[in-house]
């Protein structure tokens, strides 16, 4: 039976799940299966409706509309709305940039960017990984730093669970720092803020920049409903 035209424009959205930012078209018919030339005419179809956009290189990232979409859905808007306020003072305290992540599906969905991370490489999902949410489906090497082995990342997780911080230096993409911190919710773990940086940019306050976004977001989601 042939693939519906919905089918395969789903298959594009898709490829991005757990990848890097921007993907070129080749990489997009390559995780689809698609003809490169039937990938081209789902891609321009949806850089038209904005879900999604063509970067300055050439290659392909998840579109305004679609982190819209995604930030409409009625679970992590009230997280998202209560979230904005730290999370911009974070990006102004560290120069970074600053996002929320919750489980779904077995990634890190950013609410901001509307990217899915991997849970195993990135720091935010290996925040969610220390907190139950999980186990990763796979150690998925993104880079030669990617932690792909499970005795490993199983000690990792034990320590971020001591310290309540996690780290990853270019574990996802080369030349990316990140730093993440649980947001609790009545003690209970149910997102994770972090904050990711060049590797050459200066990051001796971001740990205590980092919790005090987390414990404002939860002290906020803590707060009863007026």
């Amino acid at each position: 039976m042939t693939e519906s035209v919905a089918g395969r424009v789903f298959s594009v959205l898709d490829a991005f799940v757990g990848a890097p930012a921007t993907l070129r078209l080749t990489e997009i018919a390559r995780r689809t299966g698609l003809p490169v030339p039937t990938a081209l005419r789902m891609v321009r179809e949806l850089v038209a409706w904005g879900g999604l956009e063509r970067a300055t290189d050439g290659s392909y990232r998840l579109g305004t509309r679609i982190r819209a979409i995604g930030a409409a859905a009625p679970c992590p808007r009230g997280l998202l709305d209560i979230s904005l306020p730290a999370l911009r003072t974070l990006t102004a305290r560290t120069g970074g940039h600053a996002d929320i992540a919750v489980p779904s599906d077995g990634t890190a969905l950013c609410l901001i960017s509307g990217q899915r991370l991997p849970l195993h490489a990135t720091s935010a999902g290996k925040i969610l990984l220390a907190h139950g949410h999980g186990p990763p489906t796979e150690l998925r090497r993104h880079t030669r730093h990617t932690v792909t082995t499970p005795g490993t990342l199983a000690t990792q997780l034990i320590r971020i669970r001591e310290t309540g911080l996690a780290t990853a230096h270019e574990e996802y993409a080369l030349g990316e720092l990140s730093f993440a911190a649980p947001v609790l919710r009545n003690d209970e773990a149910v997102a994770a803020v972090f904050v990711t940086l060049p590797t050459s940019a200066p990051h001796v306050r971001v740990d205590s920049a980092l919790r005090e976004a987390a414990h404002t977001i939860g002290r906020g989601l803590d707060a009863p409903a007026r």
